[in-house]
């Protein structure tokens, strides 16, 4: 509140795993109020902190969470003040930001589902260099999807489990014609993430002391500050995970890379092959999926590119500086 910018703290970030490809079940990095750890911090104040998508209402009583009957991944905004499973972590101001490059949605045609990648807009400047001081943060600017989170004790004891879910909107005008609200046999209705697009929508809605949960929910609206290309079907199965996922293509020849200048960008930020091993479980495909963009040099790494956005980022004070 004094403006001064302070790096948040990064709870359990050994366990964040960098991907081209998230599903459900999946663990990713996002931001809520240091308060909700802390009750004596200052609501303003940010932490980032790993979590599994899909959420896990705090008053299940199963002895497995896996045990939960219904799809949790997205929660869609006109009902989220009346389902149990998101109403009461949302009246306590258990608000989230999920933090990703972008998300997937897919067109449905004659001859199958066209994949898209859909992110804000880049500035022609951005770069993989180091910030110094007060520098601004120019690099891959974040996704930021207003989530709601909740934490799950097992009866029998044990590490609480930390999770989120994603909140949905009708798609804009700019991406109608991609995808609308559908109902997905086995999945419910989905629609396009709500993104909250800078610095003082992210305060609102992390900062639940300060701003009511009646308040907060006027925030979440479509918005048509984003693009978006045709990516490869090779990203409609989880288990490829690298950077051909998000590579744009022609649609008249889908394995082509279409050499835009804004391609290139996102180029070159994806140089280097994805570690770790890919996911072990075949995922029913859900109606979008969040990635986190990988290192483009092997002197940095993905964790620290999300830590030098949030050292700039992470607190309200810091006006110069977009989501």
């Amino acid at each position: 509140r004094a403006g001064r910018q302070r790096q948040p703290e990064w709870v359990r970030q050994e366990r964040y795993q960098p991907s081209y490809n998230k599903g459900p079940q999946s663990s990713g990095p996002v931001l809520l109020s240091r308060r909700h750890l802390h009750q004596d911090a200052d609501s303003s104040e940010r932490v980032l902190m790993d979590m599994r998508w899909g959420l896990v209402p705090s008053w299940f009583k199963q002895d497995n969470p896996s045990k939960l009957q219904f799809n949790t991944s997205n929660c869609r905004s006109d009902t989220m003040l009346s389902k149990s499973s998101y109403k009461g972590a949302l009246l306590k101001g258990k608000r989230c930001v999920v933090l990703a490059d972008g998300f997937y949605e897919w067109q449905q045609q004659s001859g199958g589902k066209q994949p898209y990648f859909i992110y804000f807009p880049q500035t022609k400047d951005t770069t993989d260099k180091e910030m110094e001081g007060d520098e601004e943060w120019k690099g891959w600017r974040l996704l930021t999807m207003a989530g709601i989170f909740d934490c799950w004790e097992p009866p029998g004891g044990g590490e609480t489990l930390y999770t989120y879910t994603i909140i949905t909107v009708d798609a804009s005008k700019d991406v109608s014609f991609i995808h609308h609200r559908q109902v997905r046999a086995g999945k419910g209705v989905a629609g396009m993430p709500a993104i909250l697009d800078g610095d003082e929508a992210i305060r609102k809605w992390l900062d639940f002391a300060e701003v009511p949960t009646q308040e907060a929910v006027k925030l979440i609206q479509p918005t048509e500050n984003i693009v978006f290309h045709p990516v490869s079907t090779f990203v409609n199965n989880i288990r490829n995970n690298t950077p051909e996922c998000v590579a744009a293509i022609e649609l008249g020849a889908k394995k082509e890379v279409k050499a835009t200048p804004g391609n290139k960008v996102m180029l070159g930020w994806l140089k280097g092959s994805q570690e770790g091993s890919p996911q072990k479980k075949e995922n029913d495909l859900p109606k979008w999926t969040s990635q986190f963009i990988q290192n483009p040099s092997p002197k940095k790494t993905s964790a620290d590119v999300l830590q030098q956005w949030l050292g700039k980022q992470g607190q309200p004070a810091a006006k110069k500086h977009k989501a």
